[in-house]
């Protein structure tokens, strides 16, 4: 089967996409306004792009009939954002917070959470989330009506202490997180089910190296 991008409706294209790039992980971002307020959301189109300097990058797509949603709109406003990762003991509130609240309404008080200071940046951490990134936004490109990719520098990270191995070498105990990410329609995934496969080298693919 084949579709021409140009040629469907938006609803047909995020499915297409939704339904073929997954599993995805889920960026749950708190922002907030020049005004103080705060606003919560689970985007699962996200992913880090690089680690010299730390990038992650967020796809935000348009509020209907609103223009930008909160999310886009904060960070342009004031350059900072605070993404937390999910643990599937969260789901529900995360899953609260992607509420079509009216603009200004706080999604964290009304999910029940509570937060935690950030360091670099004013919009805070989600209490209960195993990992948090402090970004600071490096560049945005408009890519549709109302429809942005934001790409962040990652100011700093917090771990819970009990999920690191290793502090000097960075060795965490991912499987433990509990993470979960987004697959098709209304679908999750766990992130436990995961196997080995060691990345050959030229030397050892080619037979001239140590095998």
């Amino acid at each position: 089967m084949y579709w021409d991008m140009d040629a469907v409706d938006e609803p047909i294209a995020y499915k297409l996409l939704a339904a073929t790039i997954m599993p995805r992980p889920i960026a749950w971002v708190v922002t907030q306004d020049r005004e103080g307020r705060l606003n919560a959301a689970p985007y699962s189109f996200f992913n880090a792009m690089g680690s010299e300097p730390p990038t992650v990058v967020l796809g935000i797509q348009s509020d209907t009939g609103r223009g930008f949603k909160d999310t886009a709109a904060n960070i342009h406003a004031t350059g900072e954002f605070l993404i937390n990762l999910v643990p599937e003991a969260m789901v529900e509130a995360m899953n609260v917070t992607a509420l079509d609240a009216p603009v200004g309404m706080n999604e964290l008080e009304i999910a029940g959470l509570e937060t935690l200071p950030s360091t670099h940046i004013k919009p805070p951490r989600i209490k209960g989330s195993p990992v948090a990134f402090e970004c600071q936004l490096l560049t945005s490109v408009v890519t549709g009506p109302y429809q942005t990719v934001v790409i962040g520098r990652v100011k700093a990270v917090h771990i819970e202490d009990r999920y690191v191995l290793n502090p000097e070498r960075a060795h965490i105990d991912t499987p433990a997180l509990g993470l979960v990410g987004r697959s098709f329609g209304a679908s999750y995934v766990r992130t436990g089910d995961t196997f080995e496969l060691a990345r050959p080298s030229w030397a050892t693919w080619t037979g001239k190296g140590k095998t």
